[in-house]
């Protein structure tokens, strides 16, 4: 159990796929303007992510047991392509203003290296399923975080443009903030050995 909870905490604060890995950051930088968007894109991405893991884990097992393990790559964007037209569609039929809140960012979660990085990423840490689990929940819930806080920042515009060189002000300015809401993170760091 113990393990388990140093893979979960360790996989959201120190090696947080958005702020440390810098995997599905264009997302994050895309829909992280509003809050409540931030939480449906942050809580499909969780969805998605523990559901991916939870099928691409054992279609990892098959492909080994057959010798074509090197096609995972392409096995996993179907299945993860597919599981988004699930969600995309069950959010359009139940929630249909997050739906049309997230736009195309929604449909955008199929190609999000975050969710193809965890799934991988359990394979290669040879992890069992539900150590493969735990770390894709972590890996959604430190994506979910990473989104909150950068829209927590952004919406509340923390920063002055007043003050702000002009070749610094929008974008610029919001690629910094997320810097520094990365920096933020490294302290973690040294939290585990």
């Amino acid at each position: 159990m113990a393990q388990l909870a140093l893979i979960f905490v360790s996989i959201v604060l120190v090696n947080n796929f958005v702020l440390s890995q810098f995997l599905g950051i264009c997302s994050f930088l895309g829909v992280s303007n509003k809050m409540s968007s931030s939480v449906g894109m942050g809580s499909a991405v969780v969805f998605v992510m523990v559901l991916a893991e939870l099928v691409t884990w054992p279609i990892q097992q098959i492909l080994d047991r057959f010798g074509i393990g090197y096609l995972q790559t392409v096995v996993f964007i179907l299945v993860i392509a597919a599981l988004v037209q699930f969600v995309e569609m069950f959010m359009k039929k139940y929630v249909p203003a997050l739906q049309r809140a997230l736009g195309i960012y929604l449909p955008l979660i199929t190609t999000n290296c975050a969710i193809l990085g965890a799934a991988i990423n359990t394979i290669n840490y040879n992890y069992t399923y539900l150590q493969a689990v735990v770390y894709s929940f972590g890996a959604g819930v430190g994506y979910f975080v990473a989104m909150v806080l950068f829209a927590g920042v952004r919406e509340e515009k923390l920063w002055d443009e007043s003050g702000v060189p002009v070749a610094f002000r929008g974008v610029p300015m919001i690629l910094v903030s997320a810097t520094i809401l990365s920096l933020s993170f490294m302290g973690f760091s040294g939290l585990f050995q």
